[in-house]
């Protein structure tokens, strides 16, 4: 362990010789060791300046650097579930000068991206698809008839999710060239919870085998023929403790555990494991922040960082006038369970992230971290809400796709009590496109029995998460990252009207229907355009007799909204206008049909028009076409 590193930039002698994973494997062996020194310390001096992930990528050093130490990269793939935790891959794979840029526009992704590097095998950003991944690349290369290495490194907390588990039972029978490392930190994001990650902690600390190995290897240390037989009882000992019987009967050869930051021990490991045929699995133990003090201390907290003061750890302050949507969430939901105790909140490991850490601090018996298992996270809310139970479950809009099934066929076929707090709904800036919630209006407004809600400041979130949660039925807010328009709370138990929008501004001509977070843009360009401006607040049901009353006197309709133009709000306006028959202009304005890059929320906004300048430019060329086209019709009616 090492203590905080320096405020002064140090000097990276050894990592200036890196270019590409060529150069590390032509190191002498003797230069690695100072090679991780430098690589942890560039890894904290460039994340301290642009933010990001840190304490996942501090963990994994030595492992970065032993896996393009023996394979070869990238003929052989090595696949990263999620990424936080591949920076240090990055920087060895020809991306050091780029890291200034990191989650920047025009810089480089925070996760492993195909089009960034030939180095990064698959693009990921959701966890526990490495194995799933891998086992695909390895198939392929055995159909195809080509000698490659496939490796999937995977930590503790996605193992448990089930996807992993679908990958490892079908593939050992498969007997498949695949490692797979089982990088295991006691951590995800929150801390770990599920029986598999108790179960390895409990194992690798207990007492009885400590004892047993370290007693061995002393007792029989001068005596080597006898130690070697006594190892191999060991092995079979070790069989009761550890884990590897779950592994071999799935069909993988299972070596570790080891420690995942003795760099000599992780690269000889390795060497011999690559010449073992079929399917194995390498357990490795690190420290998430392994490295750096404040990191070690507290790895939830350092888990994703601002910029921040590299001698003390300190952040600097997010800006900001007020509380984010999710800190509303969490007040909000600590005020509700303490006014019914029916209330339950689910979260899938997103803790933290979700707002969720006073409420199970006050109410522990009633929360629960299913771990990274979004579906079970929504069943398990159907399941509870069949016996009368009220859950609210906080999760991301982006992971919330990783349970449609659920949503669909668990709680909307059945019409069951269920509020989904979905956050992260709409653009997410540096995260860019693995994050961004682009598509719940999407595909959430198919559903049946389903009410559809989107705030447009933090009072109306409030209001509208008590609206969802009153509602006897499956009930969905969605709300962006980050600080509202600064609009002062006033908690209590007042609900909306569901279905019902309200007129915020009236203008001539042009009628803007705004949809959550879009609203106090489309109120600055109603302004300059001087037009009417909606505040819609709910996709489903909409507000038809505003739309119809709004169609009815106005020329031009123009919808906004944080999501997906393909199958979102504005696409439910415009059905309800050719149910009734009418024909009217209409400008739907969102998020466009491409994966939208990482940047900062505001420039992703503009990019996609959608701040108000952005939006009071395409209303006056949408007016201009209609203001064409209406004087060719005259023309044509004078020359007819």
């Amino acid at each position: 362990m090492t203590d905080t590193a320096p405020s002064a930039p140090p000097e990276y002698p050894l990592l200036d010789l890196i270019d590409d994973p060529t150069d590390l494997r032509a190191l002498p062996s003797s230069a690695l060791k100072p090679l991780a020194s430098e690589l942890r310390a560039f890894l904290i001096d460039s994340v301290s300046r642009t933010g990001g992930h840190l304490a996942a990528g501090l963990g994994v050093v030595e492992l970065s650097i032993a896996l393009h130490r023996v394979f070869e990269t990238p003929h052989d793939r090595i696949v990263w579930d999620v990424g936080h935790q591949a920076y240090p891959h990055k920087i060895l794979t020809g991306r050091r000068q780029r890291m200034g840029r990191l989650r920047q526009k025009g810089g480089i992704s925070g996760f492993p991206k195909r089009s960034e590097s030939v180095y990064d095998s698959f693009g990921v950003g959701h966890s526990s698809t490495s194995l799933s991944a891998a086992l695909g690349m390895s198939i392929a290369a055995r159909l195809k008839g080509e000698s490659r290495q496939v490796v999937a490194v995977i930590g503790d907390g996605s193992l448990g999710a089930g996807m992993a588990f679908e990958a490892l039972n079908h593939g050992g029978p498969l007997d498949p060239n695949l490692l797979v490392i089982l990088n295991d930190n006691e951590m995800s994001i929150s801390p770990p919870v599920g029986a598999l990650s108790k179960h390895l902690a409990s194992l690798l600390s207990g007492r009885a085998y400590i004892n047993v190995r370290e007693g061995s290897k002393q007792a029989l240390a001068s005596l080597p023929e006898l130690r070697q037989f006594v190892g191999r009882w060991e092995e079979h000992l070790k069989g009761m403790f550890m884990p590897s019987t779950l592994f071999e009967e799935l069909g993988f050869n299972y070596i570790g555990p080891i420690d995942g930051h003795d760099l000599d021990a992780v690269i000889t490991t390795l060497t011999n494991m690559k010449q073992m045929p079929g399917p194995r699995l390498l357990h490795l133990i690190t420290q998430k922040g392994r490295g750096y003090t404040p990191a070690e201390q507290s790895p939830t907290r350092y888990h994703g960082v601002t910029p921040f003061d590299r001698a003390t750890g300190k952040m600097h302050s997010k800006t900001g006038t007020g509380p984010t949507y999710t800190q509303v969430f969490g007040d909000w939901i600590s005020d509700a369970a303490a006014r019914d105790t029916r209330l339950v909140g689910i979260t899938p490991a997103m803790r933290e992230g979700s707002g969720l850490v006073s409420f199970s601090e006050r109410f522990p018996d009633r929360y629960f971290d299913v771990g990274i298992a979004e579906q079970h996270a929504v069943t398990l809310a159907a399941g509870m809400a069949c016996e009368g139970l009220k859950p609210v479950v906080a999760i991301y809009s982006s992971f919330l796709q990783r349970a449609y099934d659920q949503l669909v066929h668990d709680v909307c076929l059945q019409g069951l009590d269920v509020t989904l707090a979905v956050d992260r709904a709409g653009l997410v800036g540096a995260d860019g496109a693995t994050h961004a919630g682009s598509f719940d209006l999407s595909f959430a407004r198919s559903q049946p029995n389903l009410v559809i809600a989107a705030p447009a400041d933090e009072n109306e979130c409030w209001q509208l998460l008590e609206t969802a949660y009153q509602h006897p039925g499956p009930a969905l807010v969605r709300y962006p990252r980050g600080t509202g328009p600064g609009v002062a709370l006033k908690r209590g138990v007042e609900t909306l009207p569901i279905g019902r929008g309200e007129v915020r501004r009236l203008g001539r001509e042009i009628a803007l229907l705004a949809f959550g977070s879009r609203v106090p843009a489309a109120e600055a360009a109603g302004q300059a355009l001087d037009a009417t401006v909606a505040n819609m607040r709910f996709v489903k049901p909409l507000d038809e007799a505003l739309i119809l009353e709004l169609a009815d006197q106005h020329r031009l309709l123009v919808t906004i909204e944080e999501n997906a133009i393909a199958g979102g709000a504005g696409s439910a306006v415009s059905e309800v206008l050719a149910a009734h028959g009418l024909a009217v202009y209409c400008l739907h304005l969102g998020l466009p049909d491409l994966c939208l890059e990482q940047a900062g929320h505001e420039e992703q906004l503009r990019t996609c028009g959608l701040d108000a300048a952005g939006i009071e430019h395409s209303v006056r060329m949408e007016m201009e076409h209609i203001d064409l086209y209406a004087e060719a019709s005259r023309a044509d009616q004078r020359a007819a």
